[in-house]
């Protein structure tokens, strides 16, 4: 099962959802003003979660005829939209949770919707379950340590990693323009920033800490 979850971050930063409609065994959740967002693109997400202060109430009435499940929180609260609806969909145990419309607009958003994937108790979830953040420009997921493989992508050819939460080790990359071999990569270094494939298939791999890796294009 793979799950997409909404937000409503700048439209025009979205990515193609025609590349993700037709999958088989993904579901749709929509969170606040991301519902509206599914909706405009004739996609009916099965829940939604948010106090959707960034809706009309025409739209949000449009909302509530269109789904069946539908939960409503108040704006003051402990945690973010996206964190309510991230915390439903991990519980559902799926194989991949991809997060939309949570990149761009206002940066608090967005670093907190990355840290997401970066909380203790779901770090070790990395190993079953794998999350994404996709815009127009990028893709993002977090590793914890192991050996990992990446495929040319001809819309997104730079390839960067980013040590988070401490300084990452035994960084070694194979099929990259800018091989490594055990390195050490402390917090802030830009050394494996804007790298690129130079084969179909890439190799890296790491002994300790915890990466960022980020696929971007032009």
């Amino acid at each position: 099962m793979v799950i997409y979850l909404m937000a409503g971050g700048p439209s025009d930063l979205h990515p193609d959802l025609g590349m993700y409609k037709e999958r088989e065994g993904c579901i749709w959740v929509g969170v606040d003003r991301g519902v509206q967002i599914l909706l405009d693109h004739d996609i009916v997400p099965a829940a939604a979660f948010g106090d959707f202060d960034s809706v009309t109430e025409d739209e949000l009435s449009l909302i509530q005829e269109k789904l069946d499940t539908i939960t409503i929180y108040p704006s003051e609260k402990d945690e973010t939209d996206l964190e309510i609806a991230f915390k439903w969909a991990v519980a559902q145990d799926p194989q991949e949770i991809w997060l939309f419309g949570s990149t761009g607009g206002r940066i608090d958003h967005f670093l907190g919707n990355i840290q997401l994937f970066l909380r203790e108790e779901i770090l070790p979830l990395h190993k079953k379950i794998s999350f994404y953040m996709a815009d127009h420009k990028n893709l993002l997921t977090v590793r914890t340590p192991g050996s990992y493989s990446l495929q040319v992508m001809d819309d997104k050819k730079y390839i960067s990693l980013l040590p988070v939460m401490g300084n990452a080790e035994g960084i070694s990359l194979d099929g990259f323009k800018y091989p490594l071999q055990n390195s050490y990569l402390p917090m802030g270094s830009t050394l494996c920033i804007s790298n690129e494939l130079i084969s179909e298939i890439g190799n890296y791999s790491f002994t300790s800490g915890i990466l960022l890796v980020i696929r971007s294009s032009d």
